[in-house]
């Protein structure tokens, strides 16, 4: 099995990429499954989303805590399966940056000792100031999608990230999907 990671700060185009490299795969003939965290078929994603919701430093840890839930939830159930020639997950462990400093390091370093990695591991990079104007349309705002706060994350995600292929995702959508392409094909010879 394949296992693609699709991680990066919100509004950098996750969801998107996942969906393009899902249907590259798919135009293979290969099974696609595409989890993005958090998701809403399970008690941890909905918890996670309520958390997200919410204010304050409580609800930022609980919102980390039920994200990784989420993850390993996902990776149980998915992760390994003999019909699933490739399983892509979005928002992976670099969720563990939205704890403060010391945690995200504590929490990136325990999960990722236990989780599976792989070599399709990709950062989507953006600066904060495009990511916010992004946003703009969204109808909920989440507690971590401020300037301040997207640019404190981004700094932890980027020391984090070092296993990860990073990807500048401030350009277009398609411009962005042909360096992971590139990515992906490069990885698939191998």
């Amino acid at each position: 099995m394949r296992l693609i990671i699709v991680d990066g700060l919100d509004g950098c185009g996750k969801d998107t990429q996942a969906d393009l490299i899902r249907r590259k795969y798919e135009k293979k003939g290969e099974k696609v499954i595409v989890r993005s965290h958090p998701e809403s078929d399970n008690f941890f994603g909905r918890r996670t989303k309520k958390a997200l919701l919410g204010e304050g430093k409580l609800n930022k840890i609980r919102a980390s805590i039920y994200y990784m839930l989420d993850v390993l939830r996902s990776i149980r159930i998915y992760y390994r399966r003999k019909d699933v020639d490739t399983l892509i997950m979005v928002r992976y462990l670099v969720g563990t940056a939205y704890l403060p400093t010391r945690l995200a390091i504590i929490g990136y370093k325990f999960f990722s000792g236990f989780v599976p990695m792989s070599d399709y591991m990709f950062f989507l990079d953006s600066p904060p100031e495009e990511l916010i104007k992004r946003m703009e349309g969204r109808e909920q705002k989440e507690m971590f999608e401020t300037i301040a706060l997207l640019r404190k994350v981004r700094k932890k995600a980027l020391m984090l990230v070092k296993d990860y292929i990073v990807i500048d995702a401030s350009r277009t959508i398609n411009q962005t999907h042909k360096n992971i392409d590139k990515k992906l094909t490069n990885l698939d010879k191998n």
